[in-house]
């Protein structure tokens, strides 16, 4: 009887569905979809697949995962610039910031000279807050290709540290305060500037976490923050990456017509740069740290796209099989901190031999053979249109450990013979989580990451 009873009720409701009205849903355009508030994107400079997978082996084990590696869509991307195959970082900032390819040296600006307006630019003629964050200079290649437009990223400091001024970018945190302090013929440097045009104006974490101002400008070191491995030998009173963040995100949030966010863990590059694979893992994780703490947060907010982002790869970075991966753990200091321990001759521009083997024994745990010590004596200067001449011993002490410990990066001698410095090719990943997130699969063009976050938002862009 109950199973003739379940018949009979199937037969009945396939009959009542079968007879009611099938009305479609008028497809939604594009302006009624829903689209995030907020954005933030997350940009780790010259973090490509080795330094990721460097830093995971490192911090989790070859089972563990970056943070990163879990959000929900990936894409990989080329990053060639508009007149070389390799990228520096102020063509490709411009390319994350404008959508448009640039030359290498160029911030903001196309080939011919034309400015456009950065993704940045577009949030903020919306009406929504802007803010950029970095470990390095704020005026440095990524941050200023969203906030600026110069020729030349390297003799132009000032100038765009005055264009973040008067595209009033509401919270600028980092470093670069050498290129505030200028005074004019009034008297009145950048610092004054600011203040008088309603900014906080800090300068260590105590007073960052102080504040609830609505405009920052927080500049916490001359240049660039320091390296992650050197904080607690200098006992640094700079923020954190991720206290600068918790606190742009706390400050911005406030406003009900949303925000766009430029945070950058910029020293991952400079490690690269400098063939240092312990700082590489440090600077990473502390950038898949930031990721983490702006999912979460996103997540809460259920109103957010999280994209996260590299502007190119530096170093040709890879996980050799035979990496010691016990011995650069136990590093504790980087190139750069190494080379200002060590002791110039009194005769020459050479260091003596007591305080490179002793600095070698301390930081690195190694009895330097005379084979190395040799090399890092003899080598030679680079050339002058060499970039970043002030780093030479920190990549040289960085590249005879690497080699020594069998870690995968280009040697000094092809890296002297780049223009950038030993940026390469090699693809990039991108990540995405939150509102929007799908748009990001496949292989893409690093102009296609702003121009989606454009078309997600609903907003006109370059083309």
């Amino acid at each position: 009887m109950k199973k003739l009873l379940f018949v009979f009720l199937s037969i009945s409701l396939g009959f009542f569905l079968s007879v009611q009205p099938v009305v479609d849903k008028p497809a939604l355009s594009k302006e009624q979809k829903d689209k995030p508030k907020n954005v933030i994107l997350l940009i780790g400079d010259g973090m490509g697949i080795g330094q990721m997978e460097i830093a995971r082996l490192l911090e989790h084990g070859v089972k563990g995962k970056l943070f990163m590696e879990t959000l929900p869509y990936t894409a990989i991307v080329h990053t060639s610039s508009s007149n070389n195959r390799v990228t520096d970082s102020a063509a490709g900032g411009t390319a994350l910031a404008i959508g448009q390819k640039t030359n290498n040296g160029m911030i903001g600006i196309t080939p011919n000279g034309k400015n456009e307006d950065s993704i940045l630019d577009i949030f903020k003629k919306e009406g929504k807050r802007t803010a950029i964050i970095t470990t390095n200079s704020v005026t440095d290649a990524t941050p200023a290709s969203f906030t600026a437009s110069v020729n030349n990223r390297w003799a132009d400091q000032e100038e765009i540290a005055k264009q973040q001024l008067s595209n009033k970018v509401d919270i600028i945190m980092g470093g670069g305060k050498k290129y505030f302090t200028r005074k004019d013929k009034r008297g009145i440097d950048l610092i004054d500037a600011y203040k008088n045009s309603g900014y906080r104006y800090i300068s260590t974490a105590d007073q960052l976490e102080k504040t609830n101002s609505n405009k920052i400008l927080g500049l916490f070191g001359d240049a660039h923050l320091n390296f992650q491995l050197d904080r607690e030998l200098l006992k640094t009173t700079e923020p954190t990456l991720q206290e600068m963040t918790k606190k742009t995100l706390d400050i911005l949030s406030k406003d009900e017509k949303g925000f766009f966010a430029m945070i950058e863990g910029g020293r991952i590059d400079h490690a690269s740069h400098a063939s240092d694979i312990t700082g590489i893992w440090k600077e990473t994780i502390a950038f898949d740290e930031v990721v983490k703490y702006c999912v979460e947060w996103a997540n809460k907010q259920q109103d957010t796209l999280v994209v996260v982002a590299a502007d190119h790869e530096t170093m040709g970075v890879s996980a050799t099989e035979a990496m010691d991966i016990n011995a650069l753990k136990n590093i504790t200091a980087s190139p750069h901190y190494m080379a200002q321990q060590l002791t110039k001759k009194k005769t020459s521009n050479h260091y003596t031999e007591k305080s490179i083997r002793k600095v070698f024994k301390d930081y690195a745990a190694m009895d330097i053979t005379n084979e190395e010590l040799a090399k890092f004596q003899t080598n030679k200067l680079p050339k002058k249109e060499q970039v970043y001449r002030d780093q030479q011993i920190d990549w040289q002490i960085g590249s005879i450990i690497a080699n020594h410990y069998h870690g995968g990066i280009l040697q000094p001698e092809v890296q002297q013979l780049s223009t950038t410095g030993g940026h390469t090719s090699n693809m990039i990943v991108v990540f995405a989580f939150g509102m929007g997130a799908e748009e990001f699969h496949g292989v893409l063009d690093n102009t296609d990451i702003p121009k989606k976050i454009a078309s997600i938002m609903g907003y006109p862009f370059a083309n």
